[in-house]
């Protein structure tokens, strides 16, 4: 916990302020939590925390479970936090043709965006296979061996990719995770040439993907959108046809985000 957040040097109104943000940034991290859970973790009396909470529900940005009566956030607080999209209505826009490669693929598909020195799925839909990639909108994950993190950094401004990898760590995850900043940016010129980026069980075990980004009106990508199979279900020789498939549906998602020029050839 913060140590400012019990600090009774601060301001009352701003020692409050601190403590909504802890309870509300608890409650991102598990997906439902107990109230003496939340005591213990933010070191606050339960009484506090109870109002708090309830204070937040009352005001629709806290859910609580009738039979556990645990908490967690409400739908509130995803409205609120993709008003923060680089395009508000990037995820309006995409789920259609997310869902339409989803139905083509049987696989799962992610809208995700960069977030400091991560990305962060801000869309997605499931597989129908009962076997699929794990992820929830709202995970975090590592630029650097992700399909999504490679496309939004192989188009990026050299000089903010250069800002933006100063703060990356390029943890091994997996046999196959690049971990070094020189060979990383090699494998961003070949993303770049080829015009779509690649995970070949470099994050998680087992899952292949394919990704391509999406540009905004100025030309620059805001967001990366990627299919994620199964290695047991991932076919090189189809692999072009779902390439071409992503490339299409970026093209016609960036020309609706107002990109005249866009800058991937599609794939033939």
């Amino acid at each position: 916990m913060d140590e400012d957040i019990g600090d009774s040097k601060q301001p009352e109104s701003v020692a409050a302020v601190l403590k909504v943000f802890a309870i509300l940034n608890a409650l991102g991290e598990r997906s439902d939590i107990g109230i003496t859970d939340l005591s213990v973790r933010l070191a606050m009396p339960k009484a506090t925390v109870y109002r708090f909470l309830q204070t937040m529900k009352g005001l629709g940005y806290v859910r609580q479970e009738a039979d556990s009566e645990r908490y967690g956030l409400a739908m509130r607080m995803f409205e609120i936090g993709a008003k923060a999209l680089p395009s508000p209505d990037l995820v309006d826009l995409a789920k259609h043709h997310m869902q339409m490669l989803a139905d083509a693929t049987g696989e799962t598909v992610h809208l995700g965006n960069l977030i400091d020195s991560e990305i962060i799925y801000i869309h997605k839909v499931d597989s129908r296979h009962m076997l699929g990639m794990y992820s929830r909108v709202g995970r975090r994950a590592p630029l650097h061996c992700t399909a999504i993190g490679k496309v939004l950094l192989a188009w990026e401004n050299p000089e903010r990719r250069d800002r933006i990898l100063d703060g990356a760590v390029f943890t091994r995850f997996r046999d196959k995770t690049i971990t070094e900043r020189a060979a990383f940016l090699a494998e961003l010129a070949i993303v770049k040439a080829q015009g779509f980026g690649e995970d070949r069980e470099e994050f998680d075990d087992h899952i292949r993907c394919l990704g391509v980004p999406i540009f905004d009106r100025l030309g620059q990508p805001i967001a990366g959108m990627s299919v994620s199979f199964p290695t047991f279900r991932f076919d090189e020789q189809k692999a072009p046809d779902v390439v071409k498939m992503l490339q299409t549906a970026s093209r016609e998602i960036s020309e609706k985000l107002g990109c005249t020029n866009y800058p991937i050839q599609t794939s033939a």
